[in-house]
This record gives C-alpha cells, sequence and structure tokens, in this order.
C-alpha cells in the first residue's frame, strides 16, 4: 500500500507526454485516474488499457480553456469515485519566437491554456476540496520561468504566472485543507517541444538528453503520495547536462 492507493485523480493533458505518464503511474499505484484532454480517440485508448491491467479509469474530452469541461471531470470524479483528492493541472502549449514576431493567436493560446486552464481547473476542485476538508493541487510549470531566454517571453510569462498564483493560494490556504505544489520541468520529451523541422530547429539537438516524460511522473507521484500533512511545494527537475 502507498500514499496514492485509493486516491482519485483527474488530470488535464492526459492523452501524451508527462500527462499520459503520470496517469499511468499513478494507476498503476492504486489511484482512481479521471482523464482530460481535447483528442479523445488517444485518451479513450489510455483509459482502456489502464482498467484492461486493473486499474481505474474514466475519460472525458476536456478543453481548458473551457470552464464546463473541468467542472465536468471534477463532477464525474465525484459521481463515480464519491471524492476527488488531486487535481493536477498539466495541459500546456508552447510557441517559441520572438517577441517581435508579434504572433498574437500563439500568446493568446497560451495565456488560456497555461494560465486560463489553471484558474479553471482550480475554481472547479477548490468547493470540493472545500468540502471534503483535504485536497491537493499540482500544475506543472517549467524551469523556462526559472532562467528567462530569448524566443521563449511569453511562454514563460503564462508559466511565471501559474507559480505566482500557486504560491498566493497556498499562502491562502494554511488552514490545512489544501496542499499546492508545483513541478518545474527542464527539457522533456514530449509533443510539447518537438521540433517541427529536424535539425533547423533549436531544440532538435535538446531531443538527445531530454528527460523521459516518466521522470516528471515520478516527481509528481512523489509529491502525491506524502500524508496529508506535507506539503512539496516546488519540484524542479531538469537534465543533469541542461544548462
Amino acid at each position: 500500500m502507498s500514499g496514492i492507493t485509493g486516491k482519485v485523480v483527474a488530470l488535464t493533458g492526459a492523452s501524451s507526454g508527462i500527462g499520459e505518464a503520470t496517469a499511468r503511474l499513478l494507476a498503476a499505484r492504486g489511484a482512481a485516474v479521471v482523464l482530460g484532454a481535447r483528442r479523445t480517440d488517444r485518451l479513450d485508448a489510455l483509459a482502456a488499457e489502464i482498467r484492461a491491467e486493473g486499474g481505474r479509469a474514466l475519460a472525458l474530452p476536456a478543453d481548458v480553456t473551457v470552464p464546463g469541461d473541468q467542472e465536468a471531470m471534477v463532477a464525474r470524479a465525484v459521481e463515480e469515485y464519491g471524492r476527488l483528492d488531486v487535481l493536477v493541472a498539466n495541459a500546456g502549449v508552447a510557441t517559441v519566437g520572438p517577441v517581435a514576431a508579434l504572433d498574437l493567436a500563439a500568446w493568446t493560446a497560451m495565456v488560456d491554456v497555461n494560465l486560463r486552464g489553471v484558474l479553471h481547473g482550480v475554481a472547479a476542485a477548490l468547493p470540493v476540496f472545500r468540502a471534503q476538508g483535504e485536497g491537493h493541487v499540482v500544475a506543472t510549470v517549467s524551469t523556462s520561468g526559472l532562467k528567462i531566454v530569448p524566443g521563449q517571453a511569453v511562454y514563460a510569462a503564462t508559466k511565471n504566472a501559474v507559480r505566482t498564483f500557486m504560491e498566493a493560494l497556498r499562502q491562502e490556504s494554511t488552514d490545512g485543507t489544501l496542499r499546492t505544489t508545483t513541478i518545474s520541468p527542464g527539457y522533456v520529451r514530449t509533443e510539447l517541444t518537438a521540433p517541427p523541422s529536424g535539425a533547423d530547429n533549436p531544440h532538435a539537438a535538446m531531443l538527445a538528453f531530454a528527460l523521459a516524460p516518466e521522470a516528471v511522473a515520478r516527481a509528481i507521484a512523489f509529491a502525491v503520495e506524502q500524508p496529508h500533512d506535507v506539503e512539496i511545494g516546488a519540484i524542479t527537475l531538469r537534465p543533469t547536462v541542461q544548462g
């Protein structure tokens, strides 16, 4: 029995990458997982695989920019499993490019998914956590917000906004009801950072040393498995050779 066994966890961005790896790991350790993502075909396949291996999983279509989608995830978790213990706010998008490119559409998408998506999730889950007397919000941020580099201005800004929000939420929640954790991965081998054009893309060379998504999943599991009186506030992990 681990500290994860029996917990009910809702995850966004669960159809691939860090979200998928985290769903598999938490389910394997005994959690019931409620999976949300826009790509429902992949999400349904993942949930079916988890159930075939003896785990508990539900899949729901979820666009984190739509508040009602995460409200539906939370409601389904409570309906099916009686409670919700953890929200993993993991959905994210990234576009790399100079500010001078004025890619307003990409900027808007990053703000809507990376920042508003977390806010929508917290708004959906917090009333349930308050009613239960306990809950845990885990948000995937990024080392891009810790080491600011050209080309990632808006992406880093959204991740730092989430980091700031989570710290304020933590300080508003010292009554013992809510735990908050931010996970800041460095370069990870996911579709978020996959190079679109081979070696011409500056990220292409980084794939050789990028972390596997499973490494981030283990960090999330470490935070989730702690007893409720122990809060892991922030975890930063990156490839050993990343500058």
